[in-house]
């Protein structure tokens, strides 16, 4: 690409630093001979030794040419018919490049490191016959952005949107994972709370067969102590499960669960992504498992080009490895909750186990309202407990066929 060497030109270009008092015309001056001692553009010196922000810069090109600045976004949706049959030779020579379309009376938008230059002028003249120009300045460093990331692609293939876009997908893939690992979290509190749950079973059970066999009267109140501290607990246990469960991180069923996952590969359907099916492929049993065989079966197909194809495969194969990652997050979090439910049956049939075995062997008393309590607590659980765990139990065997793949 070509530098600016000529002194007045790069002083004349940024001459409103000065008048603005961002640095002294001796700065400038300096700054304009290391750049042709380096062969580098004089915006890298001010923006990189000098520390002057890239909006500035433009700022200062912008009152010099008296025009408008736009600056580099690879999310900058470039008409494809402005790169179709563009030389790249011509924008990489003297520094300029197409980047929008006014629809309303089709005036082309072109980014110029130099919006006066006549070689520019002609350039755009023999490339879009018949059509009316607006220039923009815009740094240098910002046009060869643009020309690496459209210039070097098919126009219709636009590499630099499509790069911006994956790198959204994934951003998105990442929030959802981040929030079923705090759904997992909650699991686990849930489970600890569980714990603490079983302690105050455990007193509750050991004062009563105290209270019942009469032994050392004078510490019946200890015993009595020892019931109402497992009261305590379980009364502890069951409100912070309620808190968890009602809170801003309630976790989903499990059809939500995996309806959002399905919502985050949904870009599975664009992006050259293509499908590859055996015929003696059989069809996942539950919607996770399909999703689960397509990206398994999942390949990227991108024609090959230049260095910018390259990169762009790589983003393909990242969002590939990360809707993978989701689906096992996925995986993850339904089982955490089936965990949880299991945890749940199991302390229920203990807690209303407990509660038959101490009726039947000490018989009808006053204790036995304890005992009733103790009975009902653990078939809600079990209750509960299978509400969280049943639905899983179709994901199973798809979870570990599809294993295979991650």
């Amino acid at each position: 690409m070509k530098t600016m060497n000529a002194a007045a030109e790069s002083l004349n270009d940024f001459e409103p630093l000065v008048d603005w008092e961002v640095l002294t015309r001796d700065q400038l001056l300096n700054a304009e001979e290391a750049a042709r001692v380096r062969d580098i553009e004089v915006e890298e010196i001010l923006r990189y030794q000098y520390g002057i922000p890239r909006r500035k810069l433009l700022e200062a090109l912008a009152r010099h040419y008296a025009c408008d600045w736009v600056e580099y976004d690879e999310r900058l949706p470039v008409p494809s018919e402005l790169l179709d049959g563009l030389d790249p030779e011509m924008p990489c020579a003297d520094l300029w490049f197409p980047v929008a379309l006014d629809e309303t009376d089709g005036t082309v938008i072109i980014a110029a490191r130099n919006p006066l230059d006549p070689l520019v002028l002609n350039e755009v003249r023999q490339c879009f016959k018949a059509v009316k120009f607006q220039f923009h300045v815009a740094l240098a460093e910002d046009i060869s952005y643009f020309i690496q990331d459209f210039l070097n692609s098919d126009p219709v293939h636009l590499v630099g949107n499509e790069r911006t876009a994956l790198a959204f997908w994934r951003n998105t893939m990442a929030r959802w994972r981040t929030k079923l690992a705090s759904y997992r979290t909650d699991f686990a509190g849930v489970r600890t709370y569980l714990s603490l749950l079983r302690l105050g079973l455990t007193l509750m059970i050991i004062g009563r067969m105290l209270l019942r066999n009469g032994l050392s009267v004078h510490l019946a109140p200890v015993y009595w102590a020892m019931i109402a501290v497992g009261l305590v607990l379980i009364f502890l246990g069951l409100l912070n499960y309620h808190r968890i469960k009602k809170s801003i991180f309630r976790p989903p069923r499990h059809q939500t669960l995996i309806e959002v996952t399905a919502a985050c590969l949904s870009f599975l359907e664009n992006y050259q992504f293509v499908e590859r099916r055996n015929a003696n492929d059989e069809d996942g049993k539950t919607m996770l498992a399909r999703l689960s065989d397509m990206v398994h079966r999942t390949v990227t197909v991108i024609d090959p080009s230049f260095d910018n194809k390259a990169r762009s495969k790589l983003a393909h194969e990242r969002n590939l490895f990360a809707a993978q990652r989701t689906i096992a997050g996925c995986y993850r979090t339904i089982y955490s909750r089936a965990r949880t439910g299991l945890s749940f049956i199991r302390t229920g049939v203990s807690f209303a186990s407990v509660g038959l075995g101490l009726i039947t062997y000490f018989g009808l008393s006053m204790l036995n309202m304890v005992d009733a309590f103790i009975i009902l607590a653990g078939v809600l659980m079990i209750i509960d407990g299978i509400l969280w765990s049943w639905p899983t139990r179709k994901e199973n065997y798809e979870a570990l066929k599809c294993s295979v793949s991650f």
